[in-house]
């Protein structure tokens, strides 16, 4: 809402909400009551074909399972659907299911969705009528390893992923384990070996590849707000006469609006992407071992969340990538 608002293509028309309906987006968030539009703007209850009828193009905020309930009428009433749940991003669904415990409620509409990491699906993005964006942590890991991946630079067997993302991660909801007296002073490693976000990583690291992609991946809760720092290791490929990440990460992303490449002799710090849709990487060769070393640093609720979705949005109604989000 804080990205819409601002946003000088688009209008918010409707917000939806079971448990805060008749109340003013001013009266939930303060910090936005400066915006007139707010003030007047209620919260009303999830009816699909009303809000079909109210906006051209619909960001659901769901959790998964219950976003693919909302998708189906609102897709067949004409609208446009950028998901931010993981109902879509999964192509298959007996491994939505592996991952997420319980059936799709909509696989009929998996092959209709478009991954939402412009980055790489940019052009399927602009003419997609349901996208699904990508969780944070893919984010910060995708980015990174594609360009790694498609030169064929790193042993595609040896890759370790570690990330540590902040409490906003969880979403906003009320459970033991994200109280203030538990995660402050802490840090924790948590989806261990299998957390849900390692099935959409190695769906798309291996359509890139061409072949299956097995990953090792372990996230952590760390304690702060927002943010994710991702560290990437990978053996250097046998065939690789000469490693030069530099030329790899410019070559893909030189020209990339939010992509920023900080080379050999910066690191990516959390403070420099908070608030804003960039992803910063970096990397270094460890000589002793052969491996090569990428770090990414990106605000896991803007760039790793809805950012993004405005990122897919202005790709979708034809407008500068960057509008909004500068």
């Amino acid at each position: 809402m804080r990205l819409l608002l601002a946003h000088p293509n688009v209008d918010l028309v409707a917000a939806t909400s079971r448990q805060l309906a008749g109340k003013t987006l001013a009266d939930v968030f303060p910090r936005l009551a400066h915006h007139q539009s707010v003030a007047a703007l209620k919260f009303s209850n999830s009816d699909p074909n009303q809000i079909a009828r109210q906006a051209g193009i619909i960001f659901l905020a769901l959790p998964h399972g219950l976003a693919a309930e909302f998708a189906k009428p609102l897709l067949s009433a004409g609208a446009r659907v950028i998901d931010l749940s993981a109902d879509f991003r999964i192509k298959d669904a007996n491994v939505y299911e592996d991952f997420y415990e319980h059936d799709h409620p909509a696989p009929d509409l998996l092959g209709q969705s478009v991954y939402g990491l412009p980055e790489i699906y940019r052009d399927q993005i602009r003419g997609a009528q349901l996208v699904a964006c990508p969780g944070c942590y893919p984010t910060s890991i995708l980015i990174p390893l594609r360009p790694l991946i498609r030169r064929k630079a790193i042993d595609r067997k040896t890759i370790v992923v570690t990330s540590m993302s902040g409490v906003t991660g969880a979403g906003r909801k009320v459970e033991a384990d994200y109280l203030f007296s538990e995660c402050n002073e802490s840090v924790r490693p948590y989806g261990v070996p299998k957390h849900r976000h390692l099935s959409e990583i190695e769906q798309e690291l291996s359509l890139l590849a061409g072949e299956k992609i097995v990953i090792q991946f372990t996230p952590h809760l760390v304690p702060i707000n927002r943010g994710i720092i991702t560290t990437i290791c990978a053996d250097i490929a046998g065939n690789v006469v000469k490693m030069d990440p530099a030329l790899i990460f410019n070559g893909a992303y030189g020209e990339e609006p939010f992509v920023r490449l900080l080379g050999d002799t910066r690191l990516p710090d959390t403070k420099n992407v908070v608030g804003t849709n960039f992803i910063d990487v970096a990397w270094k060769i460890d000589k002793r071992t052969h491996r090569l070393v990428v770090m990414s640093a990106i605000d896991n609720i803007v760039k790793g969340a809805s950012g993004q979705a405005v990122q897919c949005m202005n790709l979708m109604l034809g407008l500068p990538e960057t509008a909004g989000l500068n």
